[in-house]
């Protein structure tokens, strides 16, 4: 049987797809890892964050089969850590009652001898000792990508899935929309800023409009502490330290300065755009490509044209 160390990430990979918050999970266990699931070894090569990886290939992404035949096998790893995307979420229930282990979910920081649990919307933090073994969740955007790692080769682990548990079974898997889906999971992200809302100006009318600009890009909304702090837009569409650590593809920061408190939850997005009037600020300094320019302004005309081209259609 091969040694796994007491504290242990566990993946649920589904067709080589790793969820949002793997390599947060990974690193916060040191960078021990298990991917379950099918196509576990492309998705190997794609972690970061990861220093040992263990691979254990399945036929199917079922919770409760995977649950009663991981429950032996992770019996000597005190402490499991799954991320809390869908399927680690689901896995980490099922996986708590086989092994008949404590289930904290939601946390906001994992060690092998306490857990710091977010609660009331992240305005409340719970630290928990631990005193025996137990099946953690993390929450995603938690912890922040950290800087990558070569990836190691990975070690198979072999796990059967038995045939006779009771399951639910997955009928389709449908692509998040963009105007809900949870900012750690977007790949594209238009971000307000306070230079976004004009003295005056109904600032929910105005986040409305970004969500609708953002829809019609594949995109979703985002926002800065200020826009959130004046109830403009909820709390989990918050980048940044005190909000959440995202890593998209493309972000597009609308009237944001770039202070270090916002620019900290960005993670390592590949392309960024900045529209703002002051061609010196740190975001604009920090993009891609700067657009000098009214921010609202340059919001009204996306959507004028937007608009225009959904109503040719």
């Amino acid at each position: 049987m091969t040694e796994l160390p007491d504290l242990l990430a566990v993946v649920v990979v589904r067709e080589a797809a790793l969820p949002s918050g793997a390599d947060e999970a990974a690193a916060e266990c040191g960078g021990a890892v298990l991917l379950v699931g099918t196509g576990t070894r492309a998705a190997a090569h794609e972690l970061t964050a990861a220093r040992k990886i263990w691979i254990c290939e399945v036929p199917r992404v079922a919770p409760g089969a995977l649950a009663a035949a991981l429950a032996p096998v992770l019996q000597g790893v005190p402490v499991v850590l799954l991320p809390a995307s869908p399927d680690g979420r689901d896995l980490a229930a099922r996986l708590a009652f086989d092994a008949d282990r404590r289930l904290l979910a939601g946390a906001a920081r994992c060690t092998s001898t306490h857990v710091e649990l977010s609660r009331v919307d992240d305005r409340l933090a719970v630290e928990v000792e631990l005193d025996g073994p137990v099946v953690v969740t993390l929450q995603p955007g938690a912890r922040g990508v950290p800087e990558p790692l070569p990836s190691p080769e990975p070690v198979e682990l072999v796990a059967t899935l038995p045939d006779d548990v009771l399951d639910a079974e997955t009928v389709q898997v449908l692509a998040p929309d963009p105007e809900t889906v949870e900012l750690t999971e977007a790949e594209r992200i238009l971000g307000a800023g306070a230079g976004l809302v004009r003295p005056g100006e109904d600032g929910t009318a105005v986040m409305r409009t970004l969500t609708e600009v953002a829809a019609a890009l594949g995109a979703s909304a985002g926002a800065t502490r200020v826009i959130t702090d004046a109830g403009w837009a909820d709390h989990d569409r918050q980048i940044g330290t005190t909000g959440v650590v995202v890593d998209p593809d493309l972000y597009v920061a609308f009237g944001i300065s770039g202070a270090s408190q916002h620019v900290g939850g960005l993670g390592r997005p590949e392309h960024v755009i900045s529209v703002n009037t002051d061609p010196s600020c740190p975001m604009t300094a920090m993009a891609d490509l700067g657009i000098v320019a009214d921010a609202p302004e340059v919001l009204r005309e996306l959507a004028r044209r937007l608009n225009g081209a959904t109503d040719e259609r």
